[in-house]
């Protein structure tokens, strides 16, 4: 064999042979532990919104004044809802605490959260917080974010064998009843989809106003998802998540648009929905990098973290509906551990709220 020929026979095989070797080491992705919620978890995750549920300062109320009679402190103004800085994430904190109840009934403090969610939750309370909402100025208060995440606690209180849980359900029922009202009212006004990665983000609050009204067998509130659903987002193709995150988001706009397709849609029209939306996902080597926080002691650099837990939940979700995307939970336990051990410290600006996120995503962990 001539030299020239045979140096290039060479020089082929060592570049087939990288070739191999680039493929294979891009192949071996590392495996994440799983996170785990167990007793020590939930006592940790506990402590947070138990702190914080009768804590009424500092505090944001996000008010629109329309004359003097709106000036009053957080508690006279939200006598359930005043607490953990702002009202959403009070509402949330209540729902933390009952899941997490239901979960461990041998919580640590599990008597003085008992307390405390009656004491919030009764039905004076809730009747001030409807008047609030009908206060001029007010209707479109907490939309639809803290809309959502109400929703989702009388979900859970509805699920919940317990005594106390009808009562507090009941308690409830005239500001549940205003929020779907709300919701069926204010859907078909929205001629576009709100698409940010914070508050108002309208696939996140669909999401959890959908699994309300699939629980509560609330059809006509289905039927006006169902067709908002189709609205919006029927069509989207080729969503851009490599754009993600911005530099506050807590929600993916893109993972939070899927998780709610997928369960609106049957797992047929699902599968070929996202291939067009997010088809990148199908490939077993996808690669999504948490949330890096730089600072969290910064209220809204921190959001990052409820960002790799709200991503977790979601690629939790699209798994649950598509075993062939399994290789995802991988991603979504990456995120969960980056995260995790961080949010409970001095910083309030983070720990009013993360548990819920935390607590959330750990729900939907599965194997």
């Amino acid at each position: 064999m001539k030299k020239p020929l045979f140096c290039l026979l060479i020089i082929l095989a060592f570049t087939v042979a990288c070739k191999d070797a680039k493929t294979s080491e891009k192949t071996t992705i590392e495996t994440a532990p799983t996170p785990v919620l167990n007793i020590e978890e939930a006592n940790r995750l506990a402590s947070l919104p138990l702190e914080c549920m009768q804590t009424e300062f500092p505090n944001k109320l996000n008010q629109t004044l329309e004359d003097s009679t709106h000036l009053a402190t957080p508690k006279k103004l939200h006598p359930a809802f005043y607490g953990c800085f702002d009202w959403h994430s009070s509402v949330h904190g209540h729902w933390s605490l009952i899941s997490l109840l239901k979960q461990f009934p041998n919580l640590e403090n599990a008597s003085s959260i008992r307390e405390k969610l009656k004491a919030n939750i009764s039905k004076e309370n809730i009747e001030a917080e409807v008047a609030y909402f009908k206060m001029k100025g007010n209707a479109s208060f907490e939309r639809t974010y803290g809309w959502a995440w109400t929703l989702k606690l009388v979900e859970e209180l509805h699920n919940w064998n317990d005594p106390m849980a009808k009562e507090l359900e009941a308690n409830l029922q005239p500001l549940t009843d205003y929020i779907v009202n709300a919701y069926i009212t204010f859907l078909p006004k929205l001629n576009y989809p709100i698409r940010v990665g914070e508050h108002a983000n309208t696939a996140f609050g669909l999401s959890l106003a959908w699994d309300y009204a699939n629980t509560l067998g609330n059809n006509q509130f289905k039927q006006s998802i169902t067709e908002t659903v189709n609205r919006f987002y029927k069509g989207d193709v080729d969503c851009p998540i490599t754009w993600e995150p911005s530099g506050h988001d807590f929600l993916s706009p893109c993972l939070e648009e899927a998780n709610l397709v997928r369960k609106v849609y049957n797992k047929d029209d699902f599968k070929i929905w996202i291939d067009n939306f997010l088809p990148q996902l199908a490939d077993k080597n996808f690669e999504l990098e948490p949330g890096k926080v730089g600072d969290r002691a910064d209220g809204k650099l921190v959001h990052l973290d409820g960002l790799n837990f709200s991503r977790a939940w979601c690629l939790y979700g699209i798994a649950e509906s598509l075993p062939e995307y399994s290789h995802l939970k991988n991603i979504a336990n990456q995120h969960i551990n980056y995260s995790l051990p961080n949010i409970v410290d001095d910083n309030y600006s983070g720990t009013h709220w993360l548990g819920t996120f935390a607590l959330y995503s750990l729900n939907h962990v599965s194997e």
